[in-house]
């Protein structure tokens, strides 16, 4: 029988093959009493499986492929810092002497009482890092049970392989790739969970949040999985089969064919020339962004360097990694965007404080309540100035407070380096993130101090629109084309363009290659997304005239149905 399941599309592309089920451990462990004689050996055999996924982990983490995501060795990190943490490797062990009750009891009783506290969190970002948790313990679980902690190996056929499972952690992601699977589908996980980052960094075509595949999949069943619309066919017939092979080849040749537009310079039909840039997370993208054809970095997210570790990176470690990438991209420009951290992004794996962590201590804020630790990051950047052509990016700023203590900070780096004779750019841009409606609506006062501005539409329209995307049970409501956001991002454009200043949106909006011809009728002459999505937004701006995009642009301006808005985008893109 054929059916269809629907879910979160975390990775573009299409996959067919063959259903294999990956079995986990259950966590419907057994509870029983230990005799007071042998708690002592009971706590020793907890400690031995910790041990045991303790080596697992730092063997993955030094035998990760060279194809492995840069993100990778981040999120094996920060499972070791769950598994070495004392909630959850001490506290079982108090669990087993006081309750005298096996290892594995107390080890699920108390991954349950973290798993509460994780549900509490508003933000839904660090709720997901409950999975991350479940993960740990699962690992944990297996080896108390004796069973193999490596991952079961796939069929020989591996490349038509479609992996079901309830969850994957990132390392699984990576010890399968190995095989060469087609792709994945979950019955958890979200837009912004770890093993969606990694699928996307992967280009593994993968969907998220089907809630009950793996229960109703059977081993060995075809399977399409539709990473674009976020779709799983099981059991297609034919006829559907077929499209899907030939939707698979031309997405196939299609990316062949965008390749060959690396160097070709973007311009519009009428010769106008645009500027495309990258967004990363690590050096170790250059390589990707510079296959890309990017005209440099746009967005250098530079809170990655201080994730998934026990301790701070310091200045020399930071400029380091800051200076390689302005080297690579020479003469092309490089922004580095300063610690955008709090919220979706907890440093030293805590989580962030405060009823509502999205609205909180963050980002700028963050930094501004932090003065060594943002005066350590402003001497790294602007050290690594001097070897490239080096852009600073102020986070979320919110008010004109705000702005001015940031350009202080700034000033106070740039003196001692003075006063230390270390070589600097005197005269290095600086820019500001708009991402909330108050900065927005604020501009003028922005403008007046700033060197260029960036939209992040990701935040922008969460904050406009009081919509967390990552939240399955209002994520429909997230919507880029909504009047609110539209007007935003347009009067941000207009308003840097009469105060001839740059501006670049550099959010999911700018590799949407639906919203470019949109994006440009706006005036929006720069864009940065990831390298991935370059060509084809490159090949849209190619075949775009701006006349008919400013016309079509000021008539979905002026419009408030959606329906209407949605027509006219189609449109404008036929």
């Amino acid at each position: 029988m054929s059916f269809s399941l629907y879910g979160i599309g975390v990775s573009r592309g299409i996959a067919i093959g063959r259903a294999h089920l990956i079995s986990h451990t259950s966590f419907e462990v057994a509870h029983y009493e230990i005799p007071p004689a042998r708690v002592d050996a009971e706590i020793a055999r907890f400690d031995a499986a910790l041990a045991v996924v303790r080596d697992e982990l730092q063997n993955l983490s030094k035998n990760a492929p060279a194809s492995a995501a840069p993100e990778f060795g981040a999120f094996v990190n920060l499972h070791l810092m769950i598994l070495n943490d004392p909630m959850l490797a001490l506290t079982p062990r108090e669990l087993i002497a006081r309750q005298q009750c096996n290892a594995e009891w107390a080890l699920k009783q108390q991954m349950d009482s973290l798993l509460e506290e994780f549900e509490r969190i508003e933000d839904s970002y660090l709720r997901e890092r409950g999975a991350d948790v479940t993960q740990v313990v699962e690992r944990v679980l297996k080896a108390l049970l004796g069973q193999p902690v490596s991952m079961p190996k796939a069929q020989a056929r591996a490349k038509d392989v479609i992996l079901v499972a309830r969850d994957l952690s990132p390392a699984d992601v990576i010890v399968f790739r190995h095989q060469a699977f087609a792709g994945f589908i979950t019955d958890l996980g979200g837009a912004t969970s770890h093993t969606a980052i990694l699928a996307r960094s992967m280009n593994i075509a993968s969907v998220v949040a089907l809630h009950h595949a793996w229960e109703l999949v059977r081993e060995d069943e075809m399977l399409i999985v539709d990473g674009t619309q976020g779709a799983v066919i099981v059991n297609p017939d034919k006829s559907i089969l077929a499209e899907y092979r030939l939707k698979q080849d031309q997405w196939d040749i299609e990316r062949q064919r965008l390749r060959r537009l690396r160097t070709t310079k973007a311009q519009t039909l009428c010769g106008v020339p645009i500027d495309l840039q990258a967004n990363i997370e690590s050096p170790d993208e250059v390589d990707e962004v510079q296959q890309s054809g990017a005209t440099g970095i746009g967005l250098y997210r530079s809170e990655f360097l201080f994730l998934g570790r026990a301790d701070l990176p310091d200045e020399d470690e930071q400029f380091e990694a800051y200076r390689g990438v302005a080297e690579a991209l020479k003469p092309h420009p490089v922004t580095i965007r300063t610690l955008d951290l709090g919220a979706d992004k907890a440093l030293n794996g805590q989580t962030a404080s405060g009823p509502n962590p999205a609205l909180g201590l963050r980002a700028i804020r963050y930094c501004l309540a932090e003065p060594p630790l943002f005066n350590t990051q402003l001497r790294a950047i602007l050290r690594a100035s001097a070897f490239g052509k080096v852009h600073l990016l102020l986070p979320m700023l919110s008010s004109f407070t705000e702005l001015n203590q940031s350009l202080d900070m700034i000033e106070a780096a740039k003196q001692q380096l003075r006063d230390e004779k270390i070589a600097f750019d005197d005269h290095i841009a600086v820019g500001g993130m708009v991402e909330v409606p108050a900065a927005a609506l604020s501009l003028p006062a922005f403008v007046e101090r700033l060197d260029f501005l960036s939209i992040g539409t990701n935040d922008l329209i969460q904050y406009t629109l009081a919509i967390d995307r990552t939240d399955d049970s209002v994520a429909y409501l997230y919507n880029p084309l909504h009047p609110a956001v539209l007007w935003l991002v347009a009067h941000t454009i207009r308003t840097a363009n009469r105060a001839k200043i740059p501006v670049a949106v550099c959010g999911e909006m700018a590799g949407d290659v639906n919203l470019t011809r949109l994006l440009l009728g706006f005036g929006l002459t720069q864009f940065s997304m990831h390298p991935a999505q370059l060509p084809a937004v490159k090949q849209r701006v190619l075949q775009t005239g701006l006349a008919h995009a400013r016309n079509a642009a000021r008539r979905i301006l002026s419009a408030q149905d959606p329906d209407k808005i949605q027509l006219l985008l189609e449109r404008l893109n036929a």
